[in-house]
């Protein structure tokens, strides 16, 4: 990887990174006495794949919350696309277009799987309850337009065999793959992943992984995610910021983390 700039930087396989679009300031985070995260610093940049990675208890799904507006920290400042973000409710993030998946599945299991992803499309329907309610004018365009959005995604996640069975009856992995494709079809400009292989077996790995790499190739979609396939995370990712302990110990290339001595005492438990 070449030297960054404000500019942006030129990744080995030759991609060109923006600027930064997200950056985090001095954040610190508490739950009464239990310090979450700790003045921690560091940015995402516009068309990047940046992994936070750690131990467990290390404080990244905190990190992430913060990211999508779920807490809010103490200390410190986020900004995004060069203006200082006040404290906002989740859906106010998700407006300014941030989605993400959970650790957890999240999604209705009693709907059909074209019924969970059309859910993504909420932030982009504007018309009122009546004209939804007879379906017409505005409505009727928006509906059409949002149908449109969630199809294309159905197709780009090969999930169309799919479409009209209920989550529910999904193993596993399709259930990981619906739920990435709730969150594209928001089309987000940030796309916060948590956790996106886990208990997944080697070939739906594989699978995730191609289509993460496919969202920021053809989607230029900006990827943040938290991993614990040290694999998958050097792989996919263009930089990485490693947490332990609620601390930054970690950031730059999957190469300079890998070769880091701190992020090897933190995983091969040295350091504690």
């Amino acid at each position: 990887m070449n030297d960054m700039s404000q500019d942006g930087y030129v990744t080995e396989d030759g991609r060109q990174i923006g600027g930064v679009m997200m950056e985090m300031k001095n954040i610190t985070l508490k739950f009464g006495g239990v310090v979450a995260i700790e003045d921690i610093s560091f940015d995402i940049r516009e068309g990047e794949i940046r992994a936070i990675i750690g131990p467990n208890g290390a404080g990244k799904s905190s990190m992430l919350n913060v990211i999508s507006g779920f807490y809010h920290p103490q200390e410190g400042e986020v900004w995004f696309h060069g203006t200082e973000r006040p404290a906002m409710k989740p859906y106010e993030v998700a407006r300014q277009g941030v989605a993400r998946t959970f650790q957890n599945i999240a999604l209705f299991e009693g709907m059909t799987v074209l019924d969970n992803v059309m859910t993504g499309r909420l932030t982009h329907m504007k018309s009122g309850l009546l004209s939804q309610a007879i379906w017409w004018g505005k409505a009727l365009q928006e509906e059409v337009k949002n149908r449109e959005v969630v199809e294309k995604v159905i197709d780009f996640l090969e999930i169309q065999s799919i479409r009209k069975t209920p989550v529910g009856r999904l193993p596993y992995g399709l259930k990981k793959r619906v739920e990435l494709a709730r969150a594209l079809a928001a089309e987000p400009k940030l796309l916060l992943l948590d956790e996106p292989m886990a208990g997944m077996n080697v070939e739906e790995k594989e699978d995730m992984s191609r289509f993460i790499l496919d969202v920021n190739d053809e989607f230029g979609t900006t990827i943040a995610l938290i991993e614990h396939d040290m694999g998958v995370v050097m792989d996919l990712s263009d930089r990485v910021v490693v947490m332990d302990y609620g601390k930054k110990i970690g950031d730059g290339t999957p190469d300079e983390v890998r070769n880091n001595q701190d992020v090897i005492d933190a995983y091969l438990g040295v350091a504690h």
